[in-house]
Parts: C-alpha cells; structure tokens; sequence
C-alpha cells in the first residue's frame, strides 16, 4: 500500500470515532488501532482527624457525564455504508442530488461519499420524501452515520 493511502486511511481513523480499521489487500494487511482514551481521574476526599487518629476517605471516581440522549427523527433513516466523506453533489458548483422536500426513488442516487479517493454513490433504500439531512456537505462520517431521513 503507498504511503498517500496509508496517510488518508490514518487521518480517517483519527477524525472519526471509529477506534480500529483492518484493510487487507494483495500487498498485504493493514490494521490501524487509535489509541485508548486517558483513564479517569480519581479525586481523594480526606476527612479531618477524629480523636488524634487521621481517617482518609477511599478515593472516589469523578462522576461520569450523563449519557447524551437524542431525539430520534421520525421516518426512515439512510445510513452510511462506510468510513470517508460526504458530499451532497459530484462537485463544489454542481446541483445537489437530494433538498429537502425531494421526492425520491429506491436506487435513486441521493449523494456521494468519498473513500480512498474513490466517489461511492449513495442510494436512497427507501422510497418517499426527504425530509431531513442529518451531515454536512464535506463532513467526515462514519460507518451507521445517519445521512438522510426519508417518510
């Protein structure tokens, strides 16, 4: 594998939350692993000293942030099928494949996302009307991103 895909390949993984990407080709294999997130910080609480003998609290864990609950669109969501970069035309100047409010067709090419240098066509696997576009035009995602909703 040349060293401008390995970059890219590289530059994926870390501008996304995927954590591990294996490609495998006729050269061979290559496994990139982003490296786990720094551990939690404890904080020690001490208590004051009761009757000349110093007691110390156990340490105890920061409190983790609440889970992030998001509203779940009604409708039927598009979602990536892999890892690179989404586009909602085939150029910068060029009219986009699907607005808001467009009716489309299953197998209907709604947009395009960019891998290794390689243009994918997106299709619709629903008919109906979009109604939401979940990513912006020169957005990373990921592989399950959510990019339309269609009813």
């Amino acid at each position: 594998m040349d060293l401008r895909k390995l970059k890219t390949l590289i530059d994926l993984v870390s501008d996304s939350n995927v954590s591990e990407l294996e490609i495998t080709e006729a050269e061979g294999t290559v496994r990139i692993v982003k490296s786990a997130p720094a551990p939690v910080a404890m904080v020690t609480q001490m208590s004051a000293p009761v009757a000349a003998a110093p007691v110390a609290a156990a340490p105890t864990p920061l409190a983790a942030p609440a889970p992030v609950v998001e509203a779940v669109p009604a409708g039927h969501t598009v979602k990536s099928p892999m890892v690179g970069t989404f586009y909602r035309s085939s150029s910068p100047g060029a009219k986009a494949f699907a607005e808001i409010g467009q009716q489309v067709k299953e197998g209907e090419t709604i947009c395009i996302i960019e891998a290794m240098k390689i243009l994918n066509e997106i299709e619709a696997d629903k008919s109906g009307t979009i109604t939401k576009i979940l990513a912006e035009n020169g957005q990373a995602v990921e592989y399950g991103a959510p990019l339309f909703i269609i009813e």
